[in-house]
């Protein structure tokens, strides 16, 4: 990895040592066993755990050398998250049984909801037919079984996903509520959904101009232990009072900076891209509680390190801008803040490189999203990626899943569709997923530290020639997402 490596893609020299070798493995090691060891909880979004997260990233990137290019001077950019769950003095009771909210009872979804009415009781599949209208339809969760020929990969959120194709399957024959009844042996599905209760949803207004959220009224759809319930009577009737509460909680940005050298082109930027946030404490699993989220995403976070490691020993003739973005996990909260309200002007970010989750699977084989149509926004962003790879890193590019039919939507779902959604070139590094995401299983000793520092190199590559060369990668003017995902998962028209 000496000069004429970095030439390949070119970049020239500034330093006898070529500061490509300023990223190491042992480096990278000792960061993300930091970054994501069980002294930082998990970094849950918008909880003191981020910040302290966050303020380690920050004091690393000062002692490395970065410059602070937050707000104010300092390397922080501060930004409200508005909290919205349902009330814990909420009431359910289904027959003589009142449930405790958040322990018997989980709403999937903070509604306002008064409900007196009679239940029909239902067995899939035959609860789309079932008599509805005015009533509460209990029906028992029963996992959809998938074709032994074609398994597909197990769904973190099967009970979620499958409630609600079934509150879209009985909406139009207009139930009172929907009641979901989920046996103990589907303790996992319920810990997921009983878990974020707690919680609640979040929402976001980089732009200051949306009204405030308020309360929507809605047919609830509730989960229920069937343990608690027990044998319903045909005349058993139920009562729902669903109340919320809305709170507002800060999350932040780490913003830093190593200015370029050259002064024509020193006001340009390139934006490497990570987010630092992950899910926290949880209900545990064989005994762990910490979900540590050392591939997602604490992986890129200390690459950004390493990237701005070499930059500072060498920079580039454009300036290196380096984000950690917080409250990603939440809905990219922390990249749609920022690129609607940068620390720098707007036009002078020439490019986008994001990470996300590059540490794990086969050593031989990574993935570059952005770099087929519909998703590929700057053919010439795309080139200088596939010749960095060439150069430094060799990998296999996998492109299916920047297919915009893969079913799990992967290119929706990082910090730099803010940035291409507002016309910047933007491509996204990943080695993709794997069975401990989101769980408390996705700990540092499971990384695989080489890999990690190859995807390093290569994101770092990718980064300096765009800093070198005379002209900034051209945006394709044509590009248009075909469609989009918004912020609850769903698919949605562009």
């Amino acid at each position: 990895m000496g000069a004429a490596v970095v030439m390949a893609v070119g970049v020239q020299a500034q330093t006898p040592a070529d500061p490509i070798n300023r990223i190491r493995e042992a480096d990278i090691k000792a960061d993300l066993f930091t970054l994501a060891g069980d002294a930082m909880r998990g970094r849950e979004g918008g909880t003191l755990d981020e910040m302290a997260a966050s303020v380690w990233l920050a004091e690393q990137a000062r002692a490395i050398g970065m410059l602070p290019a937050g707000d104010n001077g300092t390397y922080f950019q501060f930004f409200p998250l508005e909290r919205f769950r349902t009330s814990p003095g909420s009431t359910v009771s289904i027959g003589t049984t009142a449930l405790r909210m958040g322990r018997d009872v989980v709403p999937d979804a903070p509604v306002l909801a008064i409900v007196e009415a009679p239940v029909v009781i239902a067995t899939p599949p035959a609860a789309p037919t079932a008599e509805a209208k005015g009533r509460a339809l209990v029906v028992r969760y029963v996992p959809t079984v998938t074709d032994p020929a074609t398994p597909a990969p197990p769904a973190a959120n099967a009970l979620r996903n499958w409630a609600r194709a079934l509150q879209r399957t009985v909406a139009p024959r207009e139930p009172a509520a929907i009641i979901v009844l989920v046996g103990d042996e589907h303790a996992d599905q319920w810990n997921r959904v009983a878990f974020p209760f707690a919680r609640g949803t979040y929402a976001l207004d980089p732009e200051g101009t949306s009204a405030p959220r308020t309360p929507t009224r809605g047919v609830p759809l509730l989960y229920v232990r069937d343990s608690v319930v027990g044998t319903l009577a045909s005349d058993a009737r139920v009562d729902i009072a669903l109340f919320t509460d809305t709170f507002t909680y800060p999350s932040v940005n780490i913003v830093a900076r190593v200015p370029g050298r050259d002064p024509a082109l020193a006001g340009q930027h390139v934006l490497f891209s990570a987010h630092q946030d992950h899910d926290g404490e949880r209900y545990p699993v064989d005994g762990d509680a910490i979900w540590n989220g050392a591939d997602d995403n604490a992986t890129t976070a200390v690459a950004l390190l390493a990237i701005g490691r070499a930059f500072v020993a060498s920079p580039g003739r454009r300036s290196a801008l380096f984000v950690w973005h917080g409250a990603e996990e939440r809905g990219l909260m922390g990249s749609r803040w920022y690129a609607k309200r940068p620390t720098v002007p707007i036009t002078s970010i020439v490019a986008v490189l994001n990470g996300d989750m590059m540490g794990r699977n086969d050593p031989k084989v990574a993935a570059l999203l952005g770099a087929l149509p519909p998703h590929r926004n700057s053919p010439d962003l795309v080139e200088m990626a596939h010749q960095a790879n060439t150069a430094v890193s060799q990998f296999e590019v996998d492109s299916s899943w920047d297919d915009p039919q893969h079913r799990e939507g992967w290119y929706y779902r990082s910090d730099h569709l803010p940035y291409a959604r507002v016309g910047i070139p933007a491509i996204f590094f990943s080695t993709l997923l794997h069975a401990d995401y989101h769980t408390p299983f996705d700990n540092p000793e499971r990384i695989d530290i080489a890999k990690l520092t190859r995807m390093t190199t290569w994101m770092y590559a990718t980064g300096r020639a765009v800093a070198e060369r005379d002209a900034p990668p051209a945006l394709d003017p044509t590009f248009k997402l075909e469609r989009c995902r918004d912020f609850t998962g769903n698919y949605c028209e562009d």
